[in-house]
């Protein structure tokens, strides 16, 4: 029965790179265990495959190198066992972040979808929202420029964890400016959250109640026609705006280069009389 193997033949057994077996036996992991003292050819025995198949499977857990090293020190129950329960923690918790980006892409089909019905573009509708949480930053916005920027600084200051899942962004003016019609001066920027953990100082809730609104194609450069035409149903109406109003981006430039599919919406809580 053969009792010797070369890093060759150990590489095709147990389909592992001999990179990767050089880089064992470099750290101290996985080292040959038998030296041809006619030649220095250094081999690996039978009962070693045990100890590969260990690192193995522990490295298909996910298991960092160093800990699958310290345990193999020290094998025993105990040992295994915290390894086990520490890495199902890791593996929890991956599951967890897997499961809110699949419900992030989600979400951007669903607001895709309905940002590309352009069948309510230039409508102006009255819409119940319920308590709707966003983190904000508050501070002048003036162009694309310093919207991207604030966008950014937003993202670092109010989230634990950055992701490129993004919901939706928006920036809201003050109601002093809506009602003195400057529609190119923002105070604020925020992002809808999606449960993700985001620090609390910058949390802000829209509230609920009726808004009015309007999509359009453009961006917030465009905006100026749309504000004004709000404006006149509110005094029309008699309405009161209570909030600041507020604008989305559905879609931009980070979704088509095609500017005529660019779609904005402007939301402005009101109570009726």
């Amino acid at each position: 029965m053969k009792e010797l193997f070369t890093i060759g033949e150990i590489s095709e057994l147990f389909n592992i790179n001999k990179k990767t077996l050089r880089y064992y036996d470099e750290i101290d992991l996985f080292k040959p265990n038998y030296i041809d003292k006619r030649n220095n050819y250094r081999y690996y025995t039978v009962d070693q495959f045990e100890q590969l198949n260990t690192i193995k499977y522990l490295k298909e857990l996910a298991m960092p190198l160093n800990k699958i090293k310290a345990h193999l020190e020290n094998v025993s129950i105990d040992n295994i066992m915290s390894i086990f329960q520490a890495q199902k923690k890791i593996t929890e918790d991956k599951i967890k972040e897997l499961k809110l980006i699949e419900q992030k892409i989600q979400n951007r089909i669903n607001q895709l979808n309905n940002a590309i019905d352009y069948s309510k573009i230039n409508i102006v509708t009255e819409i119940e929202f319920q308590d709707r949480h966003v983190v904000m930053l508050r501070e002048k916005v003036k162009s694309t420029k310093d919207l991207e920027l604030s966008i950014r600084k937003l993202e670092n200051v109010a989230y634990n964890n950055s992701s490129i899942f993004l919901g939706k962004v928006g920036v809201s003016i003050s109601k002093e400016n809506l009602k003195n019609k400057v529609f190119d001066e923002y105070n604020s920027t925020f992002i809808f959250t999606e449960g993700e953990a985001y620090n609390k100082e910058f949390l802000k809730v829209l509230e609920k109640g009726t808004y009015l609104c309007i999509r359009f194609n453009g961006t917030h450069v465009d905006s100026k026609l749309y504000y004004k035409k709000l404006l006149d149903i509110i005094y029309e109406k008699g309405y009161k705006v209570l909030q600041d109003p507020i604008e989305i981006t559905l879609i931009d430039y980070g979704l088509t280069r095609n500017e005529s599919e660019f779609v904005t919406e402007i939301q402005i809580l009101v109570k009726k009389h």
